[in-house]
């Protein structure tokens, strides 16, 4: 698993990348919030879930089946994102389906149930390359716990901050051509 620090670099660097115009506040918000809560599983260990269960960590709530769920719970509160149905959608399902693909990269733990209900099994990415993070935000304070966040900073962070700046330079560039705000500067 990834830190709850580290779940949220998606739905950021793209909403922060296109802009309060495409991406209001509340919609971002909500992105971030539906980054980390397929997390929420990881209760499951104080009630006695078994960590290989459908209800364990990284079980359904790591699913697609789940952030699309998600996403459409989002599109029907769209007015209260400031945003469209769809573009809440969009975005929602996004960053909900960035949890189990940042998860897949880890090297430890159990595979995501990525295609749950279709299929059983548990996924990694072809290569495991982020520090598997201890559960609990208190373990990130160790020599541990600072191997964990540089490699977060380096496979999620760094790749996201470029992420953001290509959005915000396309963004920009687009505007420009149909006479937006964008083309005064």
């Amino acid at each position: 698993m990834s830190t709850v620090l580290t779940h949220p670099a998606i739905p950021l660097a793209i909403g922060l990348g296109l802009g309060r115009n495409v991406v209001p506040g509340r919609l971002l918000a909500a992105g971030v919030l539906a980054s980390v809560l397929p997390d929420l599983d990881t209760i499951g260990y104080r009630l006695g879930v078994p960590y290989d269960s459908l209800f364990g960590h990284r079980g359904f709530s790591h699913s697609i089946l789940f952030a699309l769920l998600l996403a459409m719970a989002g599109a029907l509160a769209y007015r209260k994102l400031n945003t469209t149905a769809f573009r809440a959608f969009l975005f929602l399902l996004l960053a909900a389906a960035s949890h189990p693909f940042i998860d897949a990269f880890t090297n430890g733990g159990l595979g995501v149930l990525a295609f749950w209900p279709f299929s059983g099994n548990r996924y990694f990415a072809p290569f495991q390359v982020i520090e598997v993070a201890p559960i609990g935000i208190f373990q990130l304070v160790s020599k541990r716990g600072a191997v964990v966040l540089l490699s977060e900073l380096k496979w999620v962070w760094q790749p996201c901050f470029y992420l953001m700046v290509t959005l915000m330079c396309v963004s920009r560039y687009f505007s420009g051509l149909f006479g937006g705000a964008a083309s005064e500067a």
